[in-house]
């Protein structure tokens, strides 16, 4: 049917999300950094999301789209209602990052990040994110990547990135690294860390989720020096 529906201009869009949080029927996704009208059968063109777009983005055409499907919406808004949430923050929100395949030479000049998906802080990946399905893990301290140089491509690249500070965050990482381990077809585990002893306990709590998890799995550590050099 011919109806009336948003549409986005991408070359416009800053990826502020605010359209997407504006839109109560859920028919705006967050993909690589840009608003994308995912669900057309979910967009009643009633423009909500207009207003809340600072640079004006988003504008209204007529042409075939499948027609506004509410009970589509309420069904998908009771699913989200009923799903298990780690907190309300849209930085926690678990997303896969997409790189495009850089040559070397590229890469010499400007270094490109390897970071796989989103979040990265142990506190906030949700267990069963659908990017730890037959991941390698990469469990690291937070300094780790500011004291060695190379560290996207000797340690990131291929791998799910977890960091987090023992001494920082009050909290017990096995638990949520047993979890994650537990669910997941995780492939192998990488632990890096600082040579300071308070990162012990990041080392300390990945081999007790290892061995709670009840699997085997390929693991090693390996230790950073304050001057960034790789110790073992």
């Amino acid at each position: 049917m011919i109806r009336k529906i948003i549409k986005i201009d991408e070359e416009k869009c800053n990826g502020c999300g605010a359209c997407a949080s504006a839109c109560h029927e859920g028919a705006i996704d967050m993909v690589n950094g840009k608003a994308k009208l995912m669900r057309e059968n979910y967009c009643d063109g009633l423009g909500d999301c207009l207003p809340a777009c600072p640079t004006g983005a988003i504008s209204f055409e007529e042409r075939e789209a499948p027609a506004y499907d509410e009970a589509a919406v309420l069904a998908a808004k009771k699913a989200a209602q009923e799903a298990p949430k780690p907190c309300g923050c849209p930085g926690s929100q678990a997303r896969v990052l997409h790189r495009e395949v850089q040559n070397s030479v590229t890469e010499a000049v400007c270094p490109v990040s390897q970071l796989a998906q989103w979040p990265v802080q142990i506190k906030l990946v949700p267990p069963t994110a659908p990017y730890f399905s037959g991941a390698k893990l990469l469990i690291a301290a937070d300094c780790t990547a500011y004291a060695y140089a190379n560290f996207h491509n000797e340690f990131m690249r291929g791998h799910v990135t977890l960091i987090g500070c023992p001494k920082l965050d009050d909290v017990d990482y096995s638990e949520k690294l047993t979890e994650i381990i537990r669910l997941n077809d995780i492939q192998s585990v990488t632990i890096v860390r600082m040579e300071v002893p308070c990162c012990g306990g990041l080392e300390y709590a990945a081999k007790q989720a290892l061995q709670a998890s009840g699997k085997f799995i390929p693991w090693n550590v390996v230790t950073i020096s304050t001057n960034g050099i790789i110790l073992d």
